[in-house]
């Protein structure tokens, strides 16, 4: 905001000046000038590049960034659209306010003057009759502005089949996965403990699992919302404009990767909906014979992959909000697939040698092909703890053997590997699976498989399984012999948490090489030493990641970026956090335990680290224990928008000393344990004291 800092001090409440020192806000205001004032009656007014808010903001300073939302979008639209469309603006303006005001307040009772607001926040828009009953209220926020009369019903014909995408970006991603990505309104976050909007004042190294998006991810998701809005209200059908923005993603993940175009990248929901493209693909490749379907250490990859590798629905709901019957074979997949799972583990808990690995693997694929049987064998690279297996050596060896029986696929959804690296892979004739969740820090929920060449082509003549309507749209896949299996459509917010993901690897790939491998170094030096100085802590062993130089220079690949670690239990020190207990600990670092803990400034610190990973251990009688994890992600390397103005030395120092104090924590945590264990305090997207904290303008 340029503007608003002319207001004098004393007619602004430190309530309204903290209701608008938001990061989302703060990010899609950056080129508006914005003024405050007490004297005007309206609740604002905008043109194309000044907002001023009115007096409601100084009577209602929970209203304000309802306000400053609504006239956002208009003056977006004021600018994006021709003059003749500025009436669209008016109900497209409303619709986004209504939901963001829906998603941004505890008490959503709108003011006098502005109750009408609900009405387009519901599913269907109001009727033509209402519409030309609020229209004088609709257009008063822009007097300057050239919005004519004109018949709503007309509008509104225009506007219905785009009504559930008028929306603001945060809102839209929560759509096209399933309920995880739901944004509870008591506390701001998803089940994953994450929010769509920027959260920068939580401590955040949790990328194994998934991350709030930093002010650069939801700029750049806001960015393709406006192009897809754009597209649409300029009149291109909705379903066309859903499935150009998804195309978008597309083209983007095949610049990243260096793949041939577009028809190399098959979109996915998420990791685990990866794993149904994979299978089809296999059985294309099968050629009619019975699949084994390999997975590498099924209890350390997304919990319904294996159902999916199966071809069965994995939950209740698919990605494009078809109900399913959990664990039913999808239409048009055989039942006699097989699946065998590999553990990456020892029973007590250690990795296993390479060489058992490998030779368990080869023992499996040789049996498998010898009873006719087509064999999909995944290599895992990563796990949810950094493991990886089996090696690449196995990988050659298998493929020279049985060249036409094999069909490979490196889970790289974790996307700890080199974009050149991953490349080469798919070049060399494996499928690779990615997300833009995990290393990459975009949203949850962003997934993708990466094809060879050979794959491609084949494609064209292979009928998709049918069942694949239910999770994917026709522009998801390239080319095949029956495309109207799949509907002409795109996941909208799909494609909009895929280029919050593509912003960051952006970011991220114009760093220097060595400057990447210094910093990852650097984090790794301290995730050792943070965790050898609490004695209550045990690292997990991390394996070394043996990767070959890529034109003879070594890549940041091989650095480790997830250190697992177990906590000792507080009530029996002798042994560690079971998976439950190890999961309330989670949830408390990320929970302002202010209330619970008094005095201690650490208290109200939001820590949001790797969920724990079930790890068996021999002192818990053979249950799991859950392992923690401390996660290196794009964003440490890049750095995020809020640490504009320090030099990179300074901004590594923070975050390293952020590390620190997360531990401090679990120390804190440690130490209260029952006192929290009998309130279990939640989660929330900002701690207590945020929203009523003074600013520094003055």
């Amino acid at each position: 905001m340029t503007g608003w800092r002319r207001v004098l001090a004393e007619k602004v409440t430190d309530s309204l000046l903290a209701a608008l020192d938001r990061p989302d806000l703060q990010s899609l205001s950056d080129r508006v000038v914005f003024d405050l004032s007490p004297r005007l009656h309206l609740p604002f007014t905008v043109s194309a590049d000044t907002i001023v808010l009115g007096a409601i903001a100084f009577e209602r300073p929970d209203m304000a960034p309802t306000l400053l939302r609504y006239a956002l979008e208009w003056g977006f639209l004021l600018q994006g659209l021709p003059i003749h469309d500025r009436p669209l603006a008016a109900i497209v303006a409303a619709r986004v306010a209504a939901l963001f005001h829906q998603l941004d307040c505890d008490t959503p009772t709108l003011p006098a003057g502005l109750e009408w607001l609900h009405d387009f926040a519901a599913d269907q828009p109001p009727s033509a009759s209402r519409v030309t009953a609020l229209w004088p209220k609709l257009t008063q926020f822009c007097p300057e502005a050239s919005v004519s009369v004109v018949e709503p019903a007309l509008l509104l014909a225009r506007l219905k089949p785009l009504w559930s995408c008028l929306a603001p970006a945060e809102y839209l991603m929560a759509d096209g996965g399933d309920e995880r990505l739901s944004i509870d309104p008591e506390t701001g976050l998803n089940r994953y403990g994450c929010s769509h909007r920027p959260r920068p004042w939580a401590v955040t190294f949790s990328s194994s699992t998934a991350s709030s998006l930093s002010e650069r991810g939801y700029l750049g998701a806001e960015r393709a919302r406006r192009a897809f809005l754009l597209d649409a209200l300029h009149g291109t059908p909705a379903p066309r404009a859903r499935e150009v923005s998804c195309l978008a993603v597309k083209d983007g993940l095949a610049a990243l990767y260096g793949l041939d175009s577009r028809d190399n990248v098959v979109l996915a929901a998420s990791g685990t909906d990866c794993e149904l493209a994979v299978l089809a693909v296999g059985l294309m490749r099968a050629r009619g014979a019975a699949i084994t379907n390999v997975l590498i250490a099924p209890d350390e990859t997304g919990s319904g992959v294996p159902l999916a590798a199966q071809g069965r629905h994995f939950a209740a709901e698919t990605a494009l909000g078809s109900s399913a019957d959990k664990a039913r074979l999808l239409d048009g997949f055989p039942e006699q697939t097989r699946l065998l799972g590999i553990a990456i583990r020892n029973p007590d808990g250690s990795p296993r040698e390479t060489k058992a690995l490998n030779d368990e693997v080869r023992a499996c694929v040789i049996r498998e092909v010898a009873e006719g049987r087509h064999v999909i064998l995944h290599q895992l690279d990563m796990s949810k703890t950094g493991l990886v297996g089996p090696c690449h050596d196995l990988l050659a060896e298998l493929a020279s053997l049985y060249p036409d029986e094999l069909t490979f696929v490196v889970d790289a959804c974790q996307a700890r590997l080199a974009p050149e690296r991953v490349g080469m892979m798919v070049r060399s004739g494996m499928m690779v699976m990615t997300t833009g969740s995990k290393f990459l820090t975009g949203p949850p929920f962003c997934g993708a498989v990466l094809l060879p060449q050979s794959q491609v082509e084949a494609l064209a003549g292979f009928s998709l399984p049918e069942g694949l309507s239910a999770y994917f749209n026709r522009c998801d896949w390239p080319a095949t012999r029956t495309p109207d299996r799949l509907a002409r459509d795109g996941n909208l917010g799909l494609s909009l948490r895929w280029q919050a993901a593509l912003a960051e690897s952006e970011a991220f790939g114009v760093v220097p090489r060595t400057r990447i491998i210094e910093t990852l170094r650097r984090f790794e030096f301290t995730a050792r030493d943070v965790i050898a100085r609490h004695a209550a802590l045990t690292l997990l062993p991390v394996p070394s990641l043996e990767r070959a130089r890529i034109d003879g220079q070594e890549v940041w690949d091989v650095v480790p970026t997830v250190f697992s670690f177990l906590v000792n239990d507080p009530q029996d020190a002798e042994k560690p956090l079971s998976l439950e207990r190890a999961r309330a600990l989670h949830r408390w670092l990320n929970a302002d335990l202010s209330p619970w803990i008094a005095g201690e400034k650490l208290a109200e610190l939001l820590c949001h680290l790797g969920q724990p990973v079930p790890v068996p251990h021999p002192a818990l009688g053979g249950d799991n224990a859950g392992a923690l994890r401390l996660c290196a992600g794009a964003r440490l390397v890049s750095g995020e928008p809020s640490h504009a103005g320090l030099t990179d030395q300074s901004r590594l120092a923070r975050e390293f000393a952020d590390i620190r104090r997360a531990f401090a924590k679990i120390s804190l945590i440690l130490a209260h344990w029952d006192r929290l264990e009998a309130a279990d305090p939640v989660p929330r997207y900002a701690p207590h004291s945020h929203f009523s904290r003074k600013s520094l303008v003055s």
